[in-house]
């Protein structure tokens, strides 16, 4: 594995399809650890502009991404606490308010806990059922997205996410990068 000047993983140049997802994915994690690293509370809670987004709360809301896409829908199995500890009716937004109530070291292991219970859900659907399975848990209306579906999104949430992060670090100390 080649890891770049901040330490992230080099997705690879060629791999199989999966290989290459999870190289992706890895790389886009990686990135988010870079962004929100060596930050306090105040670090974690700076904002831009009108918008409520922090790097604390995007920690909290990809580990939420990471739980409810691979533990829950992926493999079917439960949510884990704290995403079961709160009435999601009353608010909405409760992965991106967590971080409110949480220290960075907190927050930290939050999301880190996810990506690995994540990492260990996905490597065993690859195992057993492969790219072209559909996940256990289908949607409401009984379509149910295929394991290569859920990676490809979870990509595109951390890419997304990630362009957010760029901003918010910059505010909080000048750091640019990628």
């Amino acid at each position: 594995m080649i890891l770049d000047e901040h330490g992230r993983p080099e997705p690879p140049l060629a791999a199989d399809e999966a290989g290459m997802l999870l190289g992706y994915l890895d790389f886009h994690r990686a990135t988010l650890e870079w962004k929100t690293r060596g930050l306090d509370v105040t670090g974690l809670a700076t904002t831009v502009g009108r918008s409520t987004m922090t790097l604390g709360g995007m920690l909290a809301h990809l580990a939420y991404v990471e739980d409810s896409w691979s533990v829950w829908r992926l493999r079917g199995e439960s949510l884990p606490a704290p995403w079961t500890d709160v009435d999601w009716s009353v608010d909405v937004d409760f992965d991106w308010h967590l971080s409110r109530t949480l220290r960075p070291a907190q927050l930290r292991e939050l999301w880190d806990r996810s990506v690995d219970r994540s990492r260990t859900a996905i490597a065993a659907a690859l195992a057993e059922d492969g790219l072209d399975a559909p996940v256990r848990r289908p949607w409401a209306d009984g379509n149910a997205p295929t394991v290569r579906w859920v990676l490809v999104h979870l990509v595109e949430e951390y890419a997304r996410h990630n362009g957010h992060a760029d901003l918010l670090r910059e505010q909080v100390d000048g750091q640019v990068g990628e």
